[in-house]
């Protein structure tokens, strides 16, 4: 037997003891926990490199995957390289890795993981296990999106044998983790077909087939990864279903563990322990029903992160849908959760299948609340974005963007006041609720004015502490009206002064005794329609404006510019 110590299995948090026996391999952490054993039978090759915490030896087991023990001297090359001999009958492979720092190479698809060659050396590689999801970025673009530990302790990432034996394992071993690459694959490639034997072949003659390279390079990792599960797997599927958040249609594929949204551009799988909450919401158009699912991680697209779904269905639009499922299946584990058909509302089947596959409750509004429509939510606004509220048994959730889930746990106070000018604060408020967190404030605007009393008495009812702003805010705004009205009287009498006065201003500009209306003009249009309206005015005018114009001073006449006179053809 062979031991070393101080050695850190698969990037754990803490080191542990290594030992390499005639029956296996065993590793046990230094503070205690479960021990970690791979047997003889299961050993597939090693190879011994330079790594993080010293020398590594990576193991390609031929059920569990990429094993990596790091920690290891450069003097225990030797030592180990005699008991992996001796005891499995295993050479152990030194190999070098590229230290060029190029960030172009080729992707080489092993049993276990992508490796990224620089010169025939390995810059890197990416077990599979490590890999959540991939999408085709652009047309020569791929993103790999590396799994997130769904939480960690000291002996692990998820504390599974010293948090080494489940996905993301290796992803949460440090502060900083890696969530995700792309890599850019111009050009195309020739497709080729696979024999009797299973060996790929390429294809001769006239039907040699181009493919996109990034294309083939997505399928390969979605194949070698396990990232799409076949199609006969799939428990029911729903197509062309609109998401608010993330926006766009995504068709549904549920299975035994996870689900799948498959849209144009983005796939995203997620596994069903990851969703928290599952609310079904109805609009208060009386039209949609909204289904929101919370996520935690969140789903993550490029530097965007989602912690909630959120799918809109038409309230009337019924399915009819068979699960593709086994009579022991239904009678065994999904006994009374679920059914073999369904025909109903999409939203109420959706929601029934998520229910029995995940074993969710769904969260609908609570009963205490009614809006001034009789609807189960609010019309408001979160600074630019509408969109409504709804007040649950436990919670506030606004939606669909920016997606916001406040518990009444979490609450401070609620703040009602009303901002803006006097004539739009008198038809709406605002709501701003304060959290214990830090003092975080959530702020919901321009609530319709008729929503105040229904939502006071839902504030009650649920012993939520309320600060009512609005009627210290009412003296300010009858003051704001009665200023308004000084303007306002103030503008009605500069406007009467001039009224008394615009006779004989208008009749300062009276026309020349001289100008023949009757002949042919050539004069500009402008001088036309000064005539008629002064005309107009004259009508319209007193008698004493009447007077005061015939007796325009010449001083006036002389100040004023003379009109053109116009020479008539004899």
């Amino acid at each position: 037997m062979e031991a070393f110590e101080r050695i850190y299995l698969d990037l754990s948090k803490q080191p542990g003891k290594c030992r390499l026996a005639e029956a296996g391999l065993g590793w046990k952490p230094s503070g205690g926990g479960d021990t970690f054993t791979l047997d003889t039978n299961n050993l597939g090759t090693a190879q011994w490199s330079r790594a993080a915490r010293g020398y590594e030896l990576k193991i390609m087991s031929r059920t569990s995957g990429v094993v990596q023990l790091d920690g290891f001297e450069q003097e225990d090359f030797d030592r180990v390289a005699k008991a992996f001999k001796l005891f499995y009958g295993i050479n152990l492979e030194a190999k070098e890795h590229a230290l060029r720092g190029w960030n172009w190479g080729k992707g080489e698809f092993g049993k276990a993981e992508l490796a990224f060659n620089v010169q025939n050396r390995p810059a890197f590689e990416i077990p599979y296990s490590e890999i959540s999801n991939t999408n085709l970025a652009g047309k020569n673009e791929v993103a790999v999106e590396f799994s997130l530990p769904a939480g960690g302790n000291e002996t692990g990432t998820n504390g599974h044998l010293g948090g080494a034996r489940s996905r993301g394992r290796k992803a949460g071993a440090a502060k900083d983790q890696l969530v995700e690459m792309r890599f850019y694959i111009p050009g195309t490639v020739t497709k080729k077909e696979k024999d009797e034997d299973g060996e790929e072949k390429s294809v001769d003659g006239d039907e040699v087939e181009e493919q996109n390279a990034a294309s083939l390079f997505y399928d390969t990792l979605m194949d070698k990864a396990e990232i799409g599960e076949v199609a006969g797997d799939t428990f029911a599927t729903f197509l062309d279903v609109l998401h608010l958040t993330p926006r766009g249609r995504f068709d549904i594929d549920m299975y035994e563990n996870s689900f799948r949204l498959r849209g144009k551009t983005y796939d995203y799988k997620i596994q069903y322990e990851h969703i928290k909450k599952f609310m079904l919401l109805p609009k208060p158009d009386d039209l949609h029903t909204l289904i929101t699912i919370g996520l935690d991680p969140p789903l993550r697209q490029g530097q965007t992160r989602y912690p909630f779904l959120v799918m809109q269905f038409k309230r009337e639009e019924e399915v009819i849908i068979e699960l593709n499922m086994t009579e022991e299946m239904l009678e065994g584990k999904y006994k009374d959760k679920l059914m073999p058909r369904y025909e109903q509302p999409q939203h109420m089947v959706v929601a029934q299948v998520f229910r029995g596959l995940t074993g969710k409750r769904v969260v609908t509004p609570s009963k205490d609340f009614s809006s001034h429509h009789q609807q189960s939510g609010v019309k408001c606004s979160i600074k630019a974005n509408e969109g409504h509220l709804f007040c649950l048994d436990k919670s506030f959730m606004f939606v669909p963007k920016p997606a916001t889930y406040i518990s009444f746990d979490t609450i401070s106070v609620i703040v009602m006041s009303r901002v803006g000018g006097a004539i739009s604060a008198s038809r709406t408020f605002d709501i701003t609720i304060t959290t214990k967190n830090a003092g975080v404030e959530h702020q919901f605007s321009n609530i319709n004015r008729e929503e105040q009393k229904p939502l006071e008495d839902f504030f009650a009812a649920k012993n939520l502490k309320i600060r009512n702003e609005m009627l210290d805010d009412s003296s300010a705004l009858i003051q704001a009206a009665l200023n308004d009205a000084d303007i306002n009287s103030s503008e009605e009498e500069v406007v009467a002064a001039r009224a008394e006065r615009g006779s004989a201003d208008e009749d300062d500009e009276s026309l020349d005794e001289d100008f023949q209306s009757d002949s042919d003009s050539d004069v500009a249009e402008e001088y036309d329609s000064a005539h008629e309206s002064s005309g107009s005015d004259e009508e319209m005018a007193d008698g004493d404006g009447d007077a005061d114009a015939g007796k325009g001073s010449e001083d006036e006449r002389a100040a004023e510019p003379k009109k053109k006179k116009v020479k008539t053809a004899k």
